[in-house]
């Protein structure tokens, strides 16, 4: 699994995914998976099929039906992520951890995963390096000051 910028990116950043070494035309789940800080499970998985070169790239190759959702959405397996508890939302409350975000290639299209193919971890973070978070408490004031490097 090849993921552009490689290990780390900000959460409002575009993350590039694409799979490599895949056999011609070769049909496969790919699946993303993070925790939330209550440790609750938000998934999403897309069904593709490699071109006939063995790579997949989600710029350009659209997920077929039958996942999270279908068509050209470079993106999509994150926006599509949802909550294994009914009616749980994604929400951060401690920015300066980040998002942990699991992405597995799985063999086939079926109801149950095939053989896993790949799996890699990418962070999500909600802070660029560097950043300072700084507490304003000034009379009825209540606010937090984020300052570059």
């Amino acid at each position: 699994i090849r993921l552009s910028p490689a290990s780390r990116s900000l959460f409002d950043e575009p993350l590039a995914i694409a799979v490599q070494g895949l056999g011609p035309r070769q049909q496969v789940t790919l699946r993303a998976s993070l925790r939330d800080e209550t440790e609750q499970l938000f998934q999403a998985s897309a069904h593709y099929q490699a071109g006939d070169d063995g790579e997949l790239d989600l710029a350009r190759c659209p997920a077929l039906p039958g996942g999270s959702f279908s068509g050209l959405e470079p993106m999509g397996l994150l926006w599509a992520l949802q909550p294994q508890k009914p009616f749980w939302r994604l929400v951060k409350r401690d920015v300066q951890s980040p998002f942990l975000l699991q992405l597995e290639v799985f063999e086939g299209h079926g109801e149950r995963p095939g053989r896993l193919l790949a799996q890699t971890q990418h962070e999500r973070a909600f802070l660029r390096e560097g950043m300072r978070r700084v507490p304003v408490r000034e009379g009825r004031i209540r606010a937090t000051l984020f300052l570059p490097p």
